[in-house]
């Protein structure tokens, strides 16, 4: 599947699932993403997302593992 993609020097491109996990491990490369499931743009600084192997990029919200 290709995406739709915004790099930090606001350039446009489209990538598939594989590029996008790997510019996304690599970090400080894109701004946004057109998530197909979201049906809208994924801030990559602001929203949270799952990058390669589950391991989530943004703050945790899970229950269990928050800090009292």
């Amino acid at each position: 599947m290709m995406l739709r993609v915004q790099y930090r020097n606001e350039h446009y491109d489209y990538v598939d699932t594989h590029n996008l996990d790997r510019l996304l491990v690599e970090g400080n490369t894109l701004r946004k993403f057109f998530g197909a499931s979201e049906r809208r743009w994924v801030n990559i600084y602001h929203d949270p997302i799952r990058g390669v192997s589950g391991y989530h990029i943004g703050p945790e919200r899970r229950q269990g593992h928050m800090t009292k």
